[in-house]
């Protein structure tokens, strides 16, 4: 275990890679793809990612122009175009920027659906670039065609995208861009989808450069409803005990929204997705609610003197309203967001509340301040003992089962697992947990020490010294709703491309790693500290777990045995085999976080060990 100026001593520093210099010169000529690249630049997006294809292949020359003439932007050759579009996924997420990915028309836009309808169903904005044959061949069977007159992937993707257009003409390309980052960028975010035929992309721009500042056009409005924050804290005024649930969507806003439970004295609890944009030492922290949560946050929420209960960036599904829950979903609820949709799925609340997340608690942390002249004793007292019992909290208290959390036992328990990965990783980590028992076992059991990111303190704007990286995705990541098996073994290639000063542990299943382990080599290539932490327990574990559970019959779930730490080998990477604590003990945690490349961690759990998924198998049974 090691803090994090340590780490920063021992960091990776990856090598260098660019393109042979060479200088704009007066005979060059701009086309399409160079201005949509002109762009890219101009919000400092720092890597494409991809899979290159015929159709495509104008993009690659003009990234490729690009970077002899010393531009910043790359690109990272995925295994699968899924991947490719989970790596943009976890690269927005790290950076708070557009993830951007590309594929080639038919087979190689279709591969990219399911990422892309995992990114629209969680929120992340991503640019999506697909090609097309050109526009004199179409509707004649050319190959590998995908328009409205082939196999139509605008049609495909149509549900899965905020906007979703065919660029037929040079002139559309600026304005379509333009109008696809706006739906991509506000609220409700999201992937945007831009099909661009190969003879649009070579066709000479008309400028030598963009028309439109992107970044001003984008920037994101603070604009707040002076009336509702009033009515709001007017609401607030009246109640002596107020419960938050932090959403997903807080990240940029967690500071003035912990802040603000400081002044109120309000014990807060999160979402499973909202886990990580807070410490789970914080002494008002109650758990998480939803899948895979703790029994002290819905007691929170049910305690019968709780007047209030704000539910703050959270889109209201299954996973983060525990199938639901009317310990949540009844009248004491104000729900605060910045998307109609979310705000349009709790008709219960007392009162909604539409706007920027930080510039609303900015404005209620004022307020609150300006109109306590007079001391609240109820609310004095209340912070006066939870600070006292902040001098002895333990987060501990909140686990299901404490005792396998620190079991000595081998197979190393899963709940183990999660201990020991919060205890030896340095606290800049970001920990990407996948689908199945892998983000079961994560949301409830993983507990970082030493986590001094969104602890609380003073509210900060951009350029104060605030690490909005970490406060815009949090020490862990998931993805809830959609939930595709292998996500974050992509997402974690592009969190860590994203951030190379940062470890990135990600947390998958041998379901999983047997789905998309290939994208392993994509770390190797670009030499990316990625550690892939691979429960190996021979199943689907939450199907197996699942079909005992509900008495359903036991079928489909057995894996064979894998030896994942020969598979990564065999791509280039590192590997370590594990079975018990000990073997965890003995690793050097130092080396690995400095090692430029991947490491697989093949972890041997314990497959009997039923992870905590009571709400999705009430679901399940009940169909709620």
């Amino acid at each position: 275990m090691f803090d994090a100026v340590e780490f920063e001593q021992h960091k990776a520093v990856p090598a260098a890679r660019a393109l042979p210099a060479s200088p704009l010169r007066a005979t060059d000529t701009m086309d399409m793809a160079d201005l949509l690249v002109a762009y890219l630049e101009q919000l400092e997006i720092d890597y494409v990612f991809g899979i290159p294809g015929g159709a495509i292949e104008p993009l690659y020359n003009a990234i490729a122009r690009n970077q002899r003439r010393g531009g910043r932007l790359s690109h990272i050759v995925a295994r699968h175009e899924a991947g490719a579009a989970f790596m943009a996924d976890g690269y927005a997420r790290e950076t708070g920027k557009i993830g951007v990915c590309v594929a080639t028309s038919g087979p190689g836009a279709t591969n990219l659906i399911t990422a892309v309808a995992t990114s629209y169903a969680n929120g992340v904005p991503m640019l999506v670039i697909t090609g097309q044959p050109a526009l004199p061949s179409f509707g004649k069977h050319t190959l590998q065609e995908s328009t409205c007159t082939g196999i139509d992937v605008m049609g495909m993707l149509r549900p899965c995208t905020r906007y979703n257009s065919l660029v037929s003409h040079p002139l559309q390309l600026e304005w379509k861009l333009l109008t696809a980052l706006q739906h991509a960028t506000r609220a409700p975010r999201g992937p945007v989808h831009l099909s661009v035929p190969v003879d649009v992309f070579r066709a000479p721009s008309m400028q030598s450069a963009p028309a439109y500042d992107l970044p001003s056009l984008l920037r994101p409005s603070a604009l707040v409803d002076s009336q509702a924050v009033e009515t709001l804290r007017t609401m607030m005024a009246a109640c002596r005990n107020v419960v938050l649930l932090i959403g997903g969507d807080c990240g940029d806003a967690i500071h003035p929204i912990l802040q603000f439970a400081a002044q109120k004295g309000a014990t807060f609890v999160t979402t499973p997705d909202g886990k990580g944009l807070v410490s789970p030492q914080h002494p008002l922290y109650r758990g998480v609610f939803g899948f895979a949560g703790h029994a002290s946050a819905e007691a929170a929420l049910r305690d019968p003197s709780v007047d209030l209960i704000l539910a703050v960036g959270a889109s209201m599904g299954e996973w983060n309203t525990g199938g639901w829950n009317d310990s949540l979903l009844n009248e004491r609820l104000v729900h605060i967001d910045e998307s109609e949709e979310h705000l349009a799925r709790t008709p219960m609340a007392r009162f909604h509340m539409r706007g920027n997340l930080r510039s609303i608690f900015n404005c209620l942390v004022e307020r609150i301040h300006a109109h306590r002249q007079q001391a609240d004793v109820a609310v004095e007292r209340r912070l006066a003992a939870r600070e006292l019992a902040a001098l002895t909290w333990d987060p501990e208290s909140l686990l299901a089962a404490p005792q396998a959390f620190h079991s000595e036992a081998t197979p190393i328990k899963p709940q183990r697992l999660m201990y020991d990965l919060g205890r030896l990783f340095p606290p800049t980590t970001r920990y990407l947990a996948d689908a199945g028992n892998s983000v079961a076992w994560a949301t409830h059991y993983l507990q970082p020490r030493d986590r001094r990111m969104a602890e609380g303190g003073r509210a900060s704007q951009p350029g104060q010294g605030q690490d909005l990286r970490a406060t815009h995705g949090g020490w862990l990541r998931l993805t809830t709703h959609f939930a595709p098996m292998a996500w974050a073994i992509g997402a974690a290639v592009g969190t860590a491309a994203g951030n190379q000063n940062a470890p990135v542990v990600c947390i998958t299943g041998d379901g999983s790693m047997l789905m998309s382990g290939q994208e392993i080599s994509v770390a190797v290539a670009e030499q990316l500290c990625v550690v892939f932490v691979v429960l190996n327990d021979r199943a689907l574990g939450m199907v197996k777990h699942g079909q005992r559970l509900g008495g359903a019959e036991q079928i489909g779930y057995a894996l064979p045995p894998t030896d994942f730490a020969m598979l990564a080998r065999a791509l280039g990477g590192r590997a370590h085999t594990i079975h018990s604590p000990a073997d965890l003990a003995a690793l050097d945690i130092k080396a690995i976080c400095n090692y430029p490349g991947p490491t697989l961690l093949d972890v041997h759990i314990d497959p009997e060990e039923v992870p905590p998924m009571n709400s999705r198998l009430r679901v399940l049974q009940e169909g709620v």
